[in-house]
């Protein structure tokens, strides 16, 4: 879980933001403004802060940089525009990273987590469900108390799945945040990497606890 400071103006994207990351695990508060961001950051700095652009009063830009000159926290900025203006100007006064809205919750998710795990914090307690446990800081996972030996893919696929629990991932948002693919990937790669997850995890892959299929929409990680 990571603590999240969301600024950010217009309310019904606000909250849909915090809704949804809360859901994702980590624990979001607000500012509507750029002046009430600022005094949130000072009295209790969180592990990231995403930032919209566009805000009354003082800009974005120009919170992310009183945000640099005050320390290290990481920022990812939201904007409407998908040309370079704002992406140049966001890198120049010192974003980590920037995501287009409107943000799509699971991809804000996984861009919180890399920026956190490229300045060396990790967002995460240990993971799983029953027996099943899985350590993202150490890479592990182990089942009734034995280590499962799994490739770097399928641990990445289990851990995208056990971060949302109940949520339910299609295949090409599985591509996108496992393999890296940004385009209508083959679906395939992702039905295969399920097989032999659960052929490692699961008491019964005909009836699987922990990897469950969601017929015609795709995957989710389901209680053990």
């Amino acid at each position: 879980m990571a603590a999240i400071l969301l600024i950010e103006d217009d309310p019904l994207v606000r909250r849909g933001l915090q809704l949804a990351l809360t859901r994702h695990g980590h624990e979001v508060r607000t500012a509507e403004d750029g002046e009430t961001g600022l005094r949130e950051l000072a009295g209790a700095p969180p592990d990231i802060v995403v930032l919209d652009v566009m805000l009354p009063g003082i800009d974005g830009f120009e919170v992310c940089r009183r945000i640099r000159d005050s320390g290290a926290v990481p920022v990812i900025m939201l904007t409407a525009r998908s040309d370079d203006f704002d992406v140049v100007h966001g890198l120049a006064a010192g974003a980590d990273d920037y995501v287009i809205k409107p943000a799509q919750p699971t991809v804000l998710d996984a861009r919180i987590r890399a920026v956190l795990r490229r300045v060396g914090v990790e967002p995460d307690g240990v993971l799983g469900s029953g027996e099943l446990v899985i350590n993202p800081v150490a890479a592990t996972v182990s089942l009734a108390g034995a280590p499962v030996a799994l490739t770097p893919t399928e641990f990445r696929l289990l851990l995208t799945l056990a971060r949302a629990p109940g949520r339910v991932f299609s295949r090409q948002q599985l591509l996108e945040l496992v393999w890296e693919h940004d385009y209508l990937g083959d679906s395939r790669l992702v039905d295969n990497c399920v097989q032999r997850l659960r052929a490692k995890i699961e008491d019964s892959a005909r009836v699987p606890e922990h990897v469950q299929t969601v017929r015609g929409f795709g995957y989710r990680f389901g209680p053990g």
